[in-house]
């Protein structure tokens, strides 16, 4: 069984089971949000299934940090975007000459 830790240079400081780069809020997208068995997750991740119900309590003991970790990972560092086509590209770019 391992615990929750969380580290300012893994997974951006979100806690996380210790030892691995399997965060809280991984578990309880699966478990909580996409309503997989618990035994699945557990045996996806090479976790024990108590690892699994650790992570899902310590999601529910903290409301806060867990909404907090989940805005972040929402937002878009400054810098990045997707660019799916050419409407995504800006628009001050001067269009290439015809040939």
């Amino acid at each position: 069984m391992s615990k929750i830790v969380a580290t300012d240079d893994v997974l951006g400081g979100a806690p996380r089971i210790d030892g691995r780069r399997i965060g809280v809020h991984h578990i309880a997208k699966r478990v909580i949000d996409a309503d997989e068995p618990p035994e699945q997750v557990a045996a996806d991740y090479d976790l024990d299934i108590a690892d699994i119900h650790r992570a899902l309590a310590y999601y529910y003991d903290h409301p806060d940090e867990m909404r907090t970790v989940q805005s972040q990972r929402r937002t878009i560092p400054d810098g990045l975007r997707v660019v799916r086509g050419p409407d995504d590209l800006d628009s001050h770019e001067e269009p290439e000459p015809e040939a």
